[in-house]
Order: structure tokens, then C-alpha cells, then sequence
């Protein structure tokens, strides 16, 4: 998994090329199979694939969906949040979990936190996105994410940039 974690980085140019469907089932196997608080498993996914929803999707909110436009597929990660105190960090999880599983089958992602944005004066990006992909009212829409083969190449941050200041043993500042 470090190998994953050391080339990972979020592309936002893909190819037209479709992804096969066996790829698409194993990215669906590992978004359900995404540790939830207490097993409450509060999130839906609405998988998309339809160019003209792909393109809404790249106008959810004003700065940072673009990349949708070049994606073959979206995952669009909801929740209720009735259903767990903490389904933000949930559907967290399950983004990251989407973002690996992708890039072990040779494909690349990009995320886009919608919750707390706005897809204009009248309506947030969560419910901008929640109403394109048909979900019912009273569920949020955290996080979309763009998946497809890369246009454009990016090699994984080199170890000598990570932050390593940021990380402390038994206390903060040691």
C-alpha cells in the first residue's frame, strides 16, 4: 500500500478512455467494503458515467470540479447524516478508500469537497449535486470524486518534501 501511497497524486486532465466494468465492480466492492463508526454505514454512491452529467458535475461549485468535464466516471459520495454523529468522517474514508482502490487498477482521481461550498447565490454545492444525481432530500453530499485514466503525468511527491515536522512522539514539539 506505501507503494500506492508514494505514486498517488490527484490528476486533473484524463483520457476519454471508458473504464471496463470489471474495474468499475472492484471500485464499487471497495467503497462498500469502507469502515463506517460503529458499522452504521450511513453513505450512498451514486456512480456516473453519463457525459452530460459529468459535465454539470464540472459546474457544482466556482473553482476546483472542472476536472469532471475529462472524466469518464464519477463517484458522488452522499450521506444521512440521522443515521451517524460522524458520517463526514465516513464518507471521508470511503473517498480515500476509492482514491487507493483506483490507483492499484491503474487509474487516477481527483476529489472535491462540496460540503460547506457554493454552487451559487441561491443553493449550496451539496445540494446542486444531490439534485443532478437524484438523491432524496435530507441527504449531503461531502465529496465527488473524478476517476479515469490520466492526460497529463505527475510523479508522487519525493520523500524529501513530505512535512515531517508535522509528526511528534509522545508529546507535541519532540
Amino acid at each position: 500500500m506505501l507503494d500506492l501511497l508514494r505514486q498517488r497524486r490527484s490528476i486533473r486532465k484524463f483520457t476519454p478512455q471508458k473504464i471496463a466494468a470489471a474495474k468499475i465492480e472492484t471500485l464499487c466492492e471497495a467503497l462498500l467494503r469502507s469502515p463506517t463508526s460503529r458499522n452504521r454505514q450511513p453513505w450512498q454512491f451514486v456512480l456516473v458515467d453519463d457525459t452530460q452529467t459529468l459535465q454539470q458535475l464540472a459546474g457544482a461549485k466556482a473553482h476546483g470540479t472542472s476536472f469532471f468535464a475529462t472524466a469518464p466516471l464519477a463517484i458522488v459520495i452522499a450521506a444521512d447524516p440521522q443515521l451517524c454523529d460522524v458520517w463526514i468522517e465516513d464518507c471521508s474514508i470511503a473517498a480515500i478508500i476509492a482514491q487507493l482502490a483506483a490507483e492499484e487498477l491503474g487509474l487516477k482521481s481527483c476529489w472535491a469537497q462540496l460540503r460547506e461550498r457554493s454552487h451559487d447565490e441561491t443553493q449550496s454545492a451539496s445540494e446542486y449535486v444531490r439534485e443532478l444525481v437524484g438523491l432524496p432530500a435530507g441527504l449531503e453530499v461531502p465529496i465527488a470524486i473524478a476517476i479515469g485514466y490520466p492526460d497529463e503525468e505527475k510523479a508522487g511527491h519525493p520523500r524529501d518534501a513530505l512535512p515531517v515536522g508535522k509528526v511528534h512522539r509522545n508529546r507535541y514539539g519532540q
